[in-house]
C-alpha cells in the first residue's frame, strides 16, 4: 500500500511539474495580465498620432522571436519552445556609432544583427510593410490613431501573429533611428510622427489622395495615391524637398533646392501610403513612380538604396518592372547611376530640340545628342529582358506639341535610342501641362511666355503622329488637379499660405 501511495504520489508531482512547464512554455504568446495594456484611439485625423512615451521601467524580452537563437529541446512536445531572455545586440551599441540609414532602410539580414535575430527583423518588417510602426502596435500602451489593433492582427502573416517585440527590441530600433536620423536640436526615436508625420491629406473627385508630410526639422514633403479602376494604385514619390533643375513648367522647381530626402525619408512615403490605402480601403500600392518633388539624379544614392528595398521580396514586394525612376539628366553620366537600380530607367526629355529643351530645362548644360548617348551607354548596361525604357513629354500649348517640329525631332531622337541598344523597348510618356495657380517664373526672372493646357485634339493628333512613325507613345491622364494634388502644387500652395500668415 505504501509503495502504492508513493507511486500516485510521484505521479501527482510529475504532472504538477508538467503543467507549469507547460504554462511557463506558452507564457510569452500571451499578453499578461499584470502588464497594464490599453488601446489608445485618436478621435482626431491620422497625422495627430504621436510617438509613445516610453516606459520608465523596462521588461525582459522573453516575447520576442529569435528563430536563429532559440533551442528546441527535443523531451517537450513540438509545439512547446525554449525562449531566451538575451537583450538584443543593439542594446550595446556605443552611443557615437554612426550609420548611414535607419531600420527602415535595411534589409533582413541587417536589421537582425542589430536586434539580435532574423524573427525580431522579420516581425519588425511584417509591420513595416502594411504602414504600422513597431513602437505603436508592441508597446505598454498602443496608440493606434484611426487604425484598429484587430485589422493589423489579421494582416500580419499568421506564423507571427503571436509573437510580440519586447522593450529591449523596442528600445533597440528606437537607438537605431537616434543614431541615423535625428537631426539638429531634433530627436528622432520611430519612423511614425518621428521620421515623418502625416501634416496633411487632400483627396479629389477622382480620389487622388495626396500626402503632406511633415520631417524631423519641420520640412514638408509630398507623395501621391493615383488609384486606377478600383483595382491598383500608383505611388508618386519625392526625392528631394524641392528641386535645383528649375524646369519653367514644374510647380517645385519654383521652390529651389532645399535638400535632399534620407532613404527613410523617401521609404517612408511609401509606409505612409500603405496605411491610407489600408484605412481608407483604397487599391494596394503595385507601382512606384520617382516623378514627385526632386531631381532622383541629384539625390542617387538614396534613391537607389529606396529602390532596392521597394522591390526586396521580404519587405515591400514590388516588382523592379513597377518601379520606375525619371531623370531630367543633368548630366549624361546621371543614367548610369541607375544602371544597376532595380527600376525602370525614364528620361524627362520635354523638347528633343536643343534651345527649346533649354528654355524649358534652363540647367540644361549638354546637347540632346551627349544626353541620349548617356542613357544608351546605361541602357546597354542593363539585362538584355531589362532595358526598358520611357521618354517623358509635358506638352505645352503652342510651345512644344507642333508635329511637324516637334514631333519629328522625338522620333528621330527616339529611333537613335531603340536602334542603338540591344533589346530596347521604348515608350513615350506625353503629359498634357497641368496649369500652376500663378505665373511661370524662373528663379525670380519674368516669364519668358505663357504656358496653357494643351487641347486634347492636339494631344491625341501628337500621339497619333508618333505611332505612324513607329514610336509607341502613351497620354497620361490628369490626375488630381482640382485638389492641387498634381506633383510639386500642394507644398508650394502650404509654403505660400506659411508665409502670408507669418
Amino acid at each position: 500500500m505504501t509503495s502504492r501511495l508513493l507511486g500516485v504520489s510521484s505521479f501527482l508531482v510529475l504532472f504538477l511539474l508538467t503543467v507549469l512547464d507547460l504554462t511557463q512554455a506558452f507564457a510569452p504568446l500571451h499578453i499578461p495580465s499584470t502588464t497594464p495594456r490599453e488601446r489608445v484611439f485618436s478621435s482626431q485625423a491620422l497625422w495627430s498620432t504621436l510617438s509613445p512615451t516610453a516606459p520608465t521601467s523596462s521588461t525582459s524580452d522573453n516575447d520576442d522571436d529569435d528563430e536563429d537563437k532559440k533551442k528546441k529541446d527535443k523531451t517537450l512536445p513540438r509545439r512547446v519552445k525554449v525562449v531566451t531572455s538575451t537583450s538584443p545586440k543593439s542594446s550595446t551599441l556605443a552611443p557615437n556609432t554612426t550609420l548611414s540609414y535607419g531600420p527602415i532602410s535595411m534589409s533582413v539580414d541587417e536589421l537582425a544583427a542589430h536586434l539580435g535575430g532574423r524573427g525580431r527583423a522579420r516581425l519588425a518588417w511584417d509591420c513595416y510593410a502594411i504602414g504600422v510602426d513597431p513602437a505603436n502596435y508592441f508597446n505598454r500602451v498602443i496608440r493606434l490613431g484611426m487604425d484598429v489593433y484587430e485589422t493589423i492582427y489579421d494582416q500580419l502573416p499568421s506564423s507571427r501573429r503571436t509573437q510580440r517585440l519586447g522593450m529591449p527590441t523596442l528600445d533597440a530600433l528606437s537607438k537605431l533611428y537616434q543614431q541615423t536620423c535625428s537631426m539638429d536640436n531634433t530627436t528622432v526615436t520611430q519612423l511614425e510622427g518621428g521620421v515623418a508625420r502625416l501634416s496633411h491629406v487632400s483627396t479629389s473627385r477622382d480620389s487622388t489622395t495626396k500626402l503632406l508630410l511633415q520631417l524631423a526639422d519641420g520640412l514638408q514633403v509630398e507623395t501621391v495615391i493615383i488609384p486606377w479602376n478600383g483595382v491598383r494604385s500608383t505611388l508618386c514619390i519625392s526625392s528631394q524637398v524641392g528641386c535645383r533643375q528649375a524646369c519653367r513648367f514644374c510647380a517645385t522647381g519654383k521652390m529651389g533646392l532645399v535638400r535632399s530626402l534620407t532613404s527613410d525619408e523617401i521609404l517612408a512615403q511609401m509606409f505612409w501610403a500603405r496605411k491610407l490605402c489600408r484605412i481608407q480601403d483604397l487599391p494596394p500600392v503595385t507601382n512606384i513612380v520617382f516623378m514627385g518633388m526632386g531631381e532622383p539624379a541629384d539625390n542617387a544614392a538614396a534613391v537607389s538604396k529606396a529602390a532596392q528595398i521597394l522591390t526586396t521580396r521580404s519587405l515591400f514586394q514590388l516588382a523592379a518592372t513597377k518601379v520606375t525612376i525619371s531623370t531630367v539628366a543633368p548630366t549624361p553620366q546621371a543614367f548610369g547611376q541607375f544602371a544597376q537600380a532595380p527600376a525602370v530607367l525614364a528620361w524627362s526629355v520635354h523638347a528633343a530640340r536643343d534651345g527649346l529643351r533649354r528654355e524649358l530645362v534652363p540647367t540644361t548644360k549638354y546637347s540632346m545628342a551627349e544626353l541620349s548617348d548617356g542613357l544608351i551607354q546605361a541602357l546597354k548596361e542593363r539585362p538584355m529582358n531589362f532595358r526598358t525604357t520611357m521618354l517623358e513629354v509635358v506638352l505645352i500649348r503652342d510651345v512644344n506639341d507642333d508635329m511637324d517640329t516637334d514631333g519629328a525631332a522625338l522620333v528621330e531622337l527616339s529611333r537613335k535610342i531603340v536602334d542603338a541598344v540591344p533589346g530596347c523597348k521604348l515608350v513615350v510618356n506625353l503629359i498634357p501641362f497641368n496649369e500652376i495657380d500663378t505665373a511661370v517664373q524662373d528663379l525670380g526672372k519674368p516669364k519668358l511666355r505663357p504656358y496653357k493646357t494643351p487641347l486634347a485634339g492636339t494631344v491625341r493628333a501628337f500621339q497619333k503622329y508618333l505611332w505612324n512613325n513607329g514610336v509607341y507613345a502613351h497620354i497620361r491622364q490628369t490626375r488630381g488637379d482640382d485638389e492641387s494634388a498634381a506633383c510639386g502644387q500642394l507644398a508650394t500652395a502650404k509654403q505660400k499660405q506659411r508665409e502670408s500668415e507669418a
